[in-house]
Order: structure tokens, then sequence, then C-alpha cells
């Protein structure tokens, strides 16, 4: 595919859309659309700065999710607790906030920070870190009034069966069965 133009054509409160024209293999033009959560300027601004972070978090060896509305889908779904950088801050301040905000937790101890990826490649350039962490203190409601979020901590065999019956996120679902298999969390297995 060869490159040929880079526009804006929607300027909306969270999102940006806008269309990339490419020269296909057959030499024919192709548009394309995608969204983005930022200002881009050109074709090199498309995924090159990360927008916030996915947390895979444990405490007692048990796997944090949040079961929550979804506007976008109309349907509450399992989701793992994540969230937007904001301006000038840094991934450690993100985590420790989104956690607090979404759960009231605090961070423990961070794990693994993995290098930014791509969230939904077919239609957006956002990017956001994956965070492995241990957490403490009490579940508390601090979500905003837009927001319909019920943390809880989960078994792996609650999430077993949960894997079978309840809808997931792509990211949570995946952390989820990883996390049935042994591989995020560590002192579980040990524990058991």
């Amino acid at each position: 595919m060869k490159f040929v133009k880079f526009e804006k054509v929607k300027d909306g409160k969270y999102l940006k859309n806008y269309e990339i024209t490419y020269l296909n293999k057959a030499g024919k033009e192709k548009r394309y659309e995608i969204v983005s959560r930022r200002e881009l300027a050109d074709i090199e601004d498309v995924g090159s700065a990360p927008s916030g972070v996915s947390i895979i978090a444990t405490r007692a060896g048990k796997l944090l999710l949040l079961h929550e509305f979804r506007m976008g889908i109309n349907h509450s779904i399992y989701n793992l607790c994540a969230g937007m950088l904001e301006p000038d801050e840094t991934i450690e301040d993100c985590i420790a906030r989104e956690l607090h905000e979404e759960t009231g937790l605090k961070v423990r101890n961070i794990k693994k920070i993995l290098p930014p990826s791509f969230a939904a490649v077919a239609i957006a350039d956002i990017t956001t870190y994956i965070a492995f962490v241990e957490v403490e203190g009490e579940l508390t409601d601090y979500s905003s009034e837009n927001e319909m979020i019920e943390p809880g901590f989960y078994t792996r065999e609650e999430v077993e069966v949960m894997l079978e019956k309840e809808a997931f996120s792509s990211r949570a679902q995946l952390a989820a069965y990883f996390y049935t298999q042994g591989f995020i969390d560590n002192n579980q297995r040990q524990n058991e």
C-alpha cells in the first residue's frame, strides 16, 4: 500500500475521525477511516503516543475484574481496570490514579509494564500499556456518575466458570484465561 493523503473529517468531543487514502496493489485508491483520541497533524502522528493503560491486578492470588456497563455496546461486560493518560502524567501515576478512581484500591507493587500495544487496529490508532500490578486496600465505589462499575476479586475457579458464561472485553478475556492457567499470579500456584 502506498500512502497518498491524510485528512481530518470530523472533530468530536472525545474522538477525532480521519480518512487515509492509499493506492492499493492494483493502483486504485482505497480510503480508510480511523478514529483517534488525539489531534493528528499527519500520517506520522498515527499511533505515535500512548493513550492509556490496561491494568491486570491481583490481590492475595485473586484477579481483579470490573463488571461494568459500556455505553458503546449497550451491555455490561467484565473488563480490566483501565484509563487514559492525563497530559504530563507518568504511566505509574496513571496506574495509581485509575485504580483508585475505579476501585478505591492502591498499588502495592508494579510487577511489569509492557510497551504500548495497539488496542483496536481496525478502527483506531489508540495504544495502551499493559501493567501487571499487585494491589491492596478495600474495594470502594469512586466511579463518576457516568460510570456503572462493580469491581471484584475472583479465584481461578470462579474465572474459569465466568469465561464460559460471561461477556468480556478481549484484553480482559485473555488476561482471565492466562490467570486460570497460572501465568498471571505466580503466588496463586505456590499457595495451592
